[in-house]
């Protein structure tokens, strides 16, 4: 009982984590745009995949890392530039597309694989939560059992938000023009990249 209990608090926190816009579920929302539903699948498939080692590594170092603070603004440096730089990339290729950037944007799998690695906040996530969790008594990683039981709940979580958010864009894709579905996602990834720049630097 306790396993599915751990299964299931890994699998809503990474459910309600994975809402808030971010390079990830972005690039899945401009997929179901386009109406590439089974790409958006295979991109959600390899996203899930890079969150359980992600997590692992987070619960693994949450002590050590929850006391340098360094590291977190690393974090943070790291995630403006790469959002920026997607931001940019995936204005330019909507606009200009190259053979490779097709390639790549039509393989869900490798796209959503290199997104991900690209993509560490998820660690800094999970040190936060799992040491919130921890502190409330409401979940125990004392054996290995929990533990990948905890984890294996956090990558089906993420895996299941992507699919509502695939699913959903395709139903409203009729409204969307075919050119706004590739721009519009570029446009919030450069904001949000600008935006924790700012983060960065000023506050």
């Amino acid at each position: 009982m306790e396993l599915l209990w751990v299964f299931l608090v890994g699998l809503v926190f990474s459910f309600i984590g994975s809402i808030p816009p971010g390079t990830l579920n972005l690039c899945v929302l401009q997929l179901g745009l386009e109406r590439k539903v089974a790409t958006a699948l295979r991109f959600a498939l390899a996203v899930s995949i890079v969150e359980y080692p992600y997590t692992w590594i987070g619960i693994q170092f949450e002590y050590w890392i929850t006391n340098n603070p360094l590291v977190i603004e690393n974090f943070r440096l790291i995630a403006a530039v790469v959002m920026t730089l997607l931001g940019a990339l995936n204005l330019w290729s909507a606009r200009k597309p190259t053979a490779f950037a097709r390639r790549f944007e039509e393989s869900g799998f490798r796209r959503g694989f290199v997104l991900s690695v690209l993509n560490p906040l998820a660690i800094p996530y999970w040190i936060g939560v799992t040491a919130y969790l921890k502190s409330q008594g409401w979940i125990n990683l004392s054996s290995v059992w929990l533990l990948h039981s905890y984890i294996l709940g956090t990558a089906v979580g993420a895996m299941l938000l992507l699919t509502v958010f695939a699913f959903m864009a395709q139903r409203v894709s009729r409204y969307v023009s075919g050119a706004w579905a590739k721009l519009v996602p570029g446009f919030v990834l450069l904001a949000l990249g600008l935006y924790a720049f700012v983060q960065y630097l000023f506050l």
